[in-house]
């Protein structure tokens, strides 16, 4: 299993609960597709650095997971079929990445992030 964090964004004409439902659409094929989601974060409302689709603003979310590379390409395309999916960009994570999201992590403490511990 290999590491790998997305960072997506949503467009912002959606409500709070109607992103928080993307969000655990996207985690639950993380977890269909034979991964397991290390850490969820939301960073929230941002404007963009260009407009995409005529919008100025996306809510921006990070997923940390652990997953098969085979999954990855199953996963993107459930995010390209996806039309509150503005942007989305999966890197796999080196050993590097994974000690800075650590320590990135053990650094915010008490933020509004959510981990899933399995």
């Amino acid at each position: 299993m290999n590491s790998y964090e997305t960072v997506f964004i949503l467009t912002p004409v959606l409500s709070d609960e109607q992103a928080k439902e993307a969000v655990q659409k996207f985690e639950s094929e993380v977890s269909s597709l034979g991964g397991k989601i290390k850490h969820s974060e939301s960073w929230g409302l941002k404007k963009l650095a260009y407009p995409i689709q005529k919008k100025s603003t996306g809510f921006y979310f990070m997923l940390e997971f652990e997953a098969p590379g085979t999954a990855i390409n199953d996963l993107e395309i459930t995010f390209k079929r996806d039309e509150r999916v503005m942007r989305f960009l999966t890197v796999r994570m080196d050993k590097d990445h994974l000690a800075y999201a650590e320590k990135r992590r053990a650094k915010m403490g008490n933020s509004k992030s959510v981990t899933a511990e399995a």
